[in-house]
């Protein structure tokens, strides 16, 4: 099978500060990949340089064979990648109904799966709240609609930053159905989050990071298996 995204070497740099160091990951079409590290590891810069947001990087990004290292943001996003940010970036100005359709393109094929009232069949609670403003919503109500504001651009892989840091477990369960959701579209993600025991229940492979490198990759149970790995690099017993 060939591959949608792969990463061979990827360093990338803040000003003269190295934080990805021979980066090497490869995600397969409609894969779920789940990203995991102790904090200040280089999980959030590597979802980063792959959208294009670090300004020096080095080594080889391709997304469906091409190269799109180097490449503006905006280009990376019509290529077919969705990023949900750490902080999440709604707009507050804009009611939930803008704040979607502002994003809504079709994929890369042409084709609109994600449409509006799709997004909002997946997250009914965004459906209430279509007229408030996106300063108006809660912490969850504003990621349910940065993850459908991705989902909106039908794209092929989708770059998740903390899925469900801060947000109150009834909330969170229903980020992790959406993202059962997503895996069953066939939609590649990467996903960034502490919560190793949902992680392995969507993930198809489990990534470790530390210090900017890749200590492990493999699958959810492998991972599992290992509890001297977990507690050393996540600190978990």
């Amino acid at each position: 099978m060939n591959m949608l995204l792969t990463v061979d070497r990827l360093e990338s740099f803040y000003g003269p500060s190295q934080i990805l160091h021979g980066v090497s990951l490869a995600v397969k079409p409609g894969e779920q990949v789940a990203l995991i590290g102790r904090n200040g590891m280089g999980k959030t810069t590597l979802l980063r340089s792959l959208m294009g947001l670090v300004p020096r990087v080095q080594g080889t990004i391709d997304l469906n064979g091409s190269s799109i290292r180097g490449k503006k943001p905006e280009t990376i996003s019509q290529a077919g990648v969705a990023l949900v940010p750490e902080g999440r970036g709604v707009f507050g100005s804009l009611t939930v109904i803008e704040n979607l359709t502002m994003a809504s393109r079709a994929g890369r094929d042409g084709k609109r799966g994600w449409t509006l009232d799709r997004v909002l069949s997946v997250f009914p609670r965004l459906a209430q709240r279509r007229g408030n403003g996106g300063h108006q919503l809660s912490g969850g109500e504003q990621q349910m609609l940065t993850i459908g504001r991705a989902l909106m651009t039908n794209p092929e892989i989708v770059l998740i930053d903390e899925a469900t840091e801060g947000l109150a477990p009834l909330v969170a369960d229903e980020i992790w159905k959406t993202l059962a959701v997503i895996r069953g579209e066939g939609i590649a993600t990467i996903v960034v989050d502490k919560d190793i025991k949902n992680l392995s229940k969507v993930a198809d492979r489990m990534v470790v990071m530390s210090k900017g490198g890749i200590e492990f990759d493999g699958t959810p149970a492998d991972l599992l298996a290992q509890p001297e790995l977990l507690e050393r690099h996540l600190g978990l017993h």
